[in-house]
């Protein structure tokens, strides 16, 4: 199976063993909001730019929330079952959808500690981090580059007065999402690291 499809059936499995109350790290959503979210996202794709434009938001707001009202078997099932045209653009649009999901419904748990290192999760996380990583970061008024245990890096914003954050690739990626609940180490200038912690990280 691809990390994608592996992360997919993870989080359905949690989010049937957990239940659609649970509070997940997306503000205010349960399990049932972030399960609306993941359908709507393949199976309306007509509630896509309320996502990023406001004047369609109210739009994509009332077709989750109508989604939301499903049956919460039902509502899982068509998280668990992507529409046939998913299967060749699975792994490139669901990899880090997934994986991050995944883990908002996992670290808002108040014994959660990091998975065990899974060689194959972390090598294609990493494929995908750069292009989310510069992205995120791109506001930062000093330099970020992020670090794996071994020493490969990647600079997500070129800069003086760097900031260097060390971590493994998954805590990296959850924290290039905007997820503070990430294990990682912070060197650099007191003054810049706090800049770089306070960054807008939304995607």
């Amino acid at each position: 199976m691809s990390v994608a499809r592996d992360e997919r059936k993870a989080l359905v499995d949690l989010m049937t063993e957990l239940g659609p109350d649970a509070p997940t790290l997306c503000g205010t959503w349960t399990n049932r909001d972030l399960a609306a979210h993941l359908a709507i996202r393949e199976r309306r794709p007509d509630t896509a730019p309320g996502i990023l434009l406001k004047p369609f938001a109210k739009w994509s707001e009332k077709v989750q929330d109508d989604y939301a009202h499903k049956a919460w078997g039902e509502l899982l099932e068509l998280v668990r079952t992507p529409p046939f045209w998913i299967q060749p653009l699975d792994s490139y649009i669901n990899t880090t959808e997934y994986f991050v999901h995944h883990e908002d419904v996992r670290r808002a748990q108040a014994d959660w500690e990091p998975r065990p290192y899974d060689g194959k999760r972390e090598h294609v996380l990493w494929k995908f981090l750069p292009f989310t990583a510069r992205m995120t970061y791109r506001s930062s008024p000093v330099g970020v580059t992020l670090v794996r245990p071994d020493g490969a890096h990647i600079v997500a914003k070129p800069g003086a007065n760097g900031v260097v954050i060390t971590g493994e690739v998954a805590e990296l990626v959850m924290l290039a999402f905007g997820r503070d609940q990430a294990r990682v180490e912070y060197s650099g200038d007191a003054d810049a690291v706090e800049r770089v912690r306070s960054l807008n990280r939304s995607v």
